[in-house]
C-alpha cells in the first residue's frame, strides 16, 4: 500500500493537500493480517481525527462484497 500512496502523492497531490492515507477494507476481521500488512510502515499508524457520521454499515458491506466479486471475476480473465 505504501508504494501506491507514495506514487499518488508524487504524481497527483496538490501542494496544499495533506499526504494520502490508505484504508484497509477486509471482508472478515483478522488482526494478524492487518498487523502484517502494516508492519513495514516507517511511520506509526495513528488516527488523528474520525468522523462520527459514517457511511451506512450495510451499504459499505454491500460495496465491499461487490468489489470482492468483481476482483474474483478479474482473476479468471488473466
Amino acid at each position: 500500500m505504501d508504494f501506491y500512496l507514495e506514487a499518488l502523492d508524487r504524481d497527483y497531490k496538490k501542494p496544499h493537500e495533506n499526504p494520502s492515507v490508505g484504508v484497509l477494507l477486509c471482508k472478515e476481521k483478522d488482526d494478524e493480517i492487518v498487523e502484517i500488512a502494516l508492519s513495514r510502515s516507517l511511520s506509526p499508524t495513528m488516527i488523528a481525527t474520525y468522523e462520527t457520521h459514517l457511511i451506512d454499515k450495510a451499504l459499505l458491506r454491500n460495496k465491499l462484497h461487490e468489489f470482492y466479486e468483481i476482483s474474483l471475476l478479474g482473476e479468471g480473465e488473466i
